[in-house]
């Protein structure tokens, strides 16, 4: 049985957490069963199970102000019932009162320059309000791991970053992202596509395989690959197609080697979408 906890009070150390904004799916599904199978590795250090604790809380700090919080989907009977089918614990769904108690918090985390690219210049602030609230939620958790999705490839890499940056003592830990069978990256914000918009949506996944099928020629025949695929699509407004050093989060050189993230956001009606694949450049011969 999985217990829901409102208040921080009632709330003991978990051994790993998911964080969450509710509506979840199959991709959550995903991160709970990976942090089940940590907690069930590594035990509580007594030689019994570890817990997992999943986090459900719509963020305001996230949401610039012409953006959804207010149509953000809230489905919280429905997060508990997929929430313990996964393998959770407790969910702990705080109110905003038990978050920021006193209102919006006057100090927050700077995302830095590492924030502002790419999403963050699509969203201003919305890096110091995600990195906020982590903060806030590994505080109240005490988590020795916490698990998030490889598909905010940007939140992932600043999430390590604060991580190690501020010396909080947790783990950070990706999980590949979930797709459909027609490649469409889960989201909860793919329920506001109409049948039309998912087709197009499903350029993007094709644009960034594309990316990958062409890595042996290197960086630029990476991002020209995933760009033709783009350039023929229709219904799509392309905010940016990048390939990324994930280390900061800048562009990769031409001469680039190692690990890399082939990213793209685009607008597909009114809907907005992420996604990117992860990528691996050889040593040049």
């Amino acid at each position: 049985m999985t217990d829901l906890v409102r208040t921080a009070a009632d709330l003991p150390p978990a051994t790993a957490v998911v964080m969450t904004m509710g509506a979840l799916h199959e991709g959550h599904a995903a991160l709970i069963r990976a942090a089940r199978a940590h907690a069930d590795r590594t035990g509580a250090g007594d030689g019994t199970r570890g817990t997992v604790t999943v986090t459900v809380f719509v963020n305001p700090l996230q949401f610039g102000p012409n953006e959804d919080l207010d149509r953000y989907p809230r489905t919280l009977d429905a997060d508990l019932k997929l929430a313990e089918q996964a393998g959770a614990d407790r969910v702990f769904a705080p109110s905003a009162d038990e978050v920021y108690p006193g209102g919006q918090p006057q100090v927050r985390i700077s995302a830095g320059p590492m924030g502002e690219r790419y999403e963050g210049a699509s969203r201003p602030g919305h890096f110091d309000g995600m990195l906020t609230v982590v903060a806030k939620l590994l505080h109240l958790t005490r988590p020795e791991a916490a698990f998030f999705g490889e598909k905010d490839a940007q939140q992932l890499a600043l999430i390590r970053r604060m991580a190690t940056d501020l010396n909080f003592p947790v783990e950070i830990i990706g999980v590949p992202t979930v797709r459909e069978a027609d490649r469409l990256a889960l989201s909860s914000r793919n329920r506001y596509l109409s049948e039309q918009d998912r087709g197009h949506a499903l350029a993007l996944s094709r644009a960034l395989f594309a990316g990958r099928d062409a890595v042996a020629g290197g960086p630029d025949a990476v991002r020209k690959a995933a760009g033709r695929v783009l350039e023929a699509a229709d219904g799509l407004a392309v905010d940016y197609l990048a390939l990324i050093d994930p280390a900061d989060f800048t562009d990769a050189p031409p001469g680039h080697t190692g690990p890399a993230v082939l990213a793209v956001a685009a607008k597909v009606g009114t809907t907005r979408l992420i996604d990117n694949i992860p990528l691996e450049f050889g040593a040049p011969e």
